[in-house]
């Protein structure tokens, strides 16, 4: 058993991880650390021996926990990182404050992150994946990030310290953010709310909301994400590609391509991690001969087969 320094948070060793993943799947992490706030995890991170490795999980929108479990101490965050603050166009979120949460208190503000409402999961995975839609990503209204490193220092983050491309930064291994600051543009609050209403009513029109999944399966080989302008071309989107190779729909045991959106991937029921992943990969190998294109993973994968 890995020894654990003294918290003040909660620490579960052999805790399973599927119940705190949007697709229900996963064995177990070797231990999970719920730090009770920046500091308990900072004096954690500095006594932590630097061999264990050290995964930050959000709310594990977009994640896929492998069978075989985590041979990690994975950190996630609650109640007392989930703040939001506003100051002029500047919006202050704690690293759990889910987006939709942060988009509305924004637009009641007066400032403008709705593109963050139909995003899945918290702040902290919106920043580490640079999440976006409808041509906006959390890289346009950045503007620094605090994070702890593995060995407990606190940080700060500019744009350029997290060099953000699509769907990818380059935070360092082990290195933990736990708040982050965005600017948006003002706007009159019920303009944006309707705005919002019209998102959300599009996206549970497009999207299989009431599935289990976890957002987008693949990234869009065209490098980024939908406009949702009325001049957005599709060729290069993932769900028109793997429409093309005939995988709406593919089904391996629990996991299937949804029938609605097929770059959704849903557990059925009784799915395992193994299903999920071997069906995204069928799919990647059908995309590639039908069309010569490498559809590369959007879900996170983690773990031990």
């Amino acid at each position: 058993m890995i020894e654990m320094p003294e918290v003040r948070g909660k620490l579960t060793h052999g805790r399973a991880l599927a119940d705190l993943t949007w697709l229900r799947v996963g064995g177990p992490a070797d231990v999970l650390f719920q730090p009770a706030d920046v500091q308990d995890l900072q004096d954690f991170l500095a006594a932590l021996d630097p061999e264990v490795s050290v995964f930050p999980m959000g709310v594990g929108s977009n994640l896929i926990v492998r069978d075989g479990g985590l041979r990690a101490v994975v950190v996630r965050m609650g109640r007392g990182f989930n703040h939001i603050s506003i100051d002029g166009r500047r919006v202050t979120a704690g690293v759990a404050a889910l987006d939709a949460h942060v988009a509305r208190k924004a637009a009641e503000a007066g400032v403008d992150l709705t593109f963050l409402r139909t995003i899945p999961g918290a702040i902290g995975g919106a920043v580490r994946m640079n999440a976006g839609c409808y041509g906006s990503y959390v890289a346009d209204v950045f503007v620094e990030a605090t994070a702890i490193t593995r060995e407990g220092k606190l940080v700060k983050l500019s744009a350029d310290d997290l060099n953000f491309q699509y769907r990818q930064t380059d935070l360092p291994e082990g290195w933990v953010i736990v708040e982050a600051v965005l600017e948006g543009e003002a706007g009159d609050p019920a303009e944006l709310a309707e705005r919002m209403e019209h998102q959300l009513a599009k996206r549970d029109e497009t999207q299989p909301t009431k599935d289990r999944s976890a957002g987008s399966t693949f990234r869009n080989p065209a490098g980024f994400s939908s406009t949702g302008r009325s001049d957005d071309v599709h060729d290069l989107k993932a769900w028109k590609v793997i429409d093309d190779a005939g995988m709406r729909g593919a089904r391996i045991g629990g996991a299937q391509m949804s029938e609605k959106h097929s770059n959704f991937m849903i557990n059925t029921g009784g799915a395992t991690a193994a299903d999920l992943e071997n069906l995204g990969e069928e799919v990647r190998k059908k995309v590639f001969e039908q069309s010569g294109l490498t559809l590369e993973w959007e879900i996170k994968r983690v773990g031990e087969f």
